[in-house]
């Protein structure tokens, strides 16, 4: 789930490509901090607000609960459990006010607003808004005093920094970003959960290894309404090391540069693993045909065969077919060409990209084709329905993301999406998604390093 705003792109920014760190001798990306500098702006990693203050303001915890609209009054209790077995642990929690404003909130309720001063040039955020994690087997309680959108509370180890630029709608959020092997914040191990908190005190929360794996993280919620325990606990102690010695062992197994998406400090120790989607913005052609011989036996085979798609919606199931080089289903409104690489990793591009005129089959096709594109069912006894065969069958074949195999395999409870749509199951299977979601929360719990037992 992508929570973040659009920056416009045209802004007075560094905005070229990251250059790509040096590899360690088994393969894996160095990452190589940088400065305030080396900071990209981009879509992906601004939080867009709507306000320009004149500069950063802080309200402390009594004004936070005011009559201001811009702290309109919530009441989350938050905790923060530190099960981490290395350094000292930040918490930075930030986000989107109810009038639109970026937003940090202090561990005192406190929150602080960050200027740009009118700035198109990213400005560091220098005002204090870490929280500081008490030490291993211990836990921060406070309380989240105003209703939030597109949220996020990151967890590093160490420091993170964050800058703010002015942007068209208002001042911006530029947030460390994995893709960036040069950012300030490039050689801290660092993630985040992301949430929204509704003026109606409904409460979203949400892990996601569709970009990266970083810092691990599980998540609880108690509810008042008598629903019980909501729980994710994603990855186990220790996945980022072991995701990347099986990416290493892929890599060695078929030759594709999967090691490099495992991103090391100068010392060597890995510190995240990107996904496919996002290796390909610091490397894009290392996979560039990586699912080429793929996608033209799945054209050539459905050429003769049926494709059924369960839209598991009104439209119940499709019947689809190739014909020259086109896809089609019965119902939709247009077509699918072939695939690319970036295509099936992203989901979100080429014949997968959905247009604002798209029907409810097409809305619905996209993302169980592209599913069984990620997973190589296509070609599997039982892949002429899709959804139709379950996930003992997932990542079984050559070529595969083996990014998303190695993140489910490592998950204690097997929730976590692994890429965008891995929501696509059959009906009636568990939900795969990280999400906690109530209209009544009482307490959302963080556990960071490890999942609870």
């Amino acid at each position: 789930m992508r929570c973040l705003a659009v920056l416009a792109a045209l802004l007075g920014v560094a905005s070229a490509a990251p250059s790509i760190g040096i590899r360690a001798k088994h393969g894996w990306t160095v990452a190589r901090p940088g400065t305030i500098k080396n900071v990209v702006v981009t879509k992906e990693n601004t939080l867009n607000g709507t306000y320009n203050g004149p500069k950063t303001t802080v309200k402390p915890p009594k004004a936070a609960a005011g009559l201001d609209s811009r702290a309109l009054n919530g009441s989350l209790p938050l905790e923060l459990v530190n099960n981490f077995g290395g350094g000292a642990v930040n918490a930075y929690i930030v986000g989107l006010d109810s009038d639109n404003h970026v937003v940090f909130v202090r561990g005192d309720g406190s929150l602080v607003y960050p200027s740009s001063g009118g700035s198109q040039v990213p400005v560091p955020i220098t005002e204090k808004v870490a929280i500081p994690l008490p030490g291993k087997g211990q836990t921060l309680r406070m309380t989240l005093p105003i209703v939030m959108t597109s949220g996020r509370i990151y967890f590093a180890e160490g420091s993170l920094a964050f800058s703010v630029v002015s942007t068209p709608t208002g001042d911006g959020l530029v947030q460390p970003a994995p893709t960036n092997l040069e950012d300030p914040s490039a050689g801290t191990n660092w993630g985040f959960v992301e949430l929204t908190y509704t003026a109606d005190r409904s409460l979203w929360a949400n892990i996601s290894y569709v970009d990266f794996v970083g810092m691990i993280l599980s998540m609880a919620l108690s509810v008042t309404d008598g629903g019980g325990t909501q729980i994710t606990r994603g990855l186990g102690a220790g996945s980022v090391g072991a995701i990347c010695n099986g990416l290493g062992s892929q890599a060695d197994s078929d030759g594709w540069p999967w090691d490099r998406m495992c991103v090391a400090n100068a010392q060597g120790t890995p510190l995240r693993v990107l996904s496919p989607n996002d290796y390909a913005v610091i490397s894009p052609g290392d996979f560039g045909s990586y699912w080429s011989g793929y996608v033209d036996k799945v054209w050539q085979h459905y050429a003769s065969a049926n494709l059924t798609v369960d839209t598991q919606a009104n439209a119940g199931r499709v019947s689809c077919g190739v014909s020259g080089s086109t896809l089609t289903c019965a119902g939709d409104n247009r077509g699918y060409a072939k695939p690319s690489a970036g295509d099936i990793w992203g989901c979100n591009g080429g014949p997968f990209l959905l247009q604002g005129g798209d029907n409810p089959v097409h809305v619905a096709v996209v993302p169980r084709l592209c599913a069984a594109f990620v997973r190589s069912t296509l070609l599997l006894d039982g892949g002429d329905v899709q959804p139709g065969l379950s996930d003992s069958s997932y990542y079984t074949v050559d070529p595969t993301n083996h990014y998303s195999r190695l993140v489910h395999a490592h998950e204690v409870d097997g929730r976590g999406y692994a890429f965008a749509y891995d929501d696509v199951n059959p009906s009636g299977h568990e939900d795969s998604s990280g999400l906690v979601h109530s209209g009544a929360p009482d307490t959302l719990t963080v556990y960071v390093g490890a999942p609870p037992p």
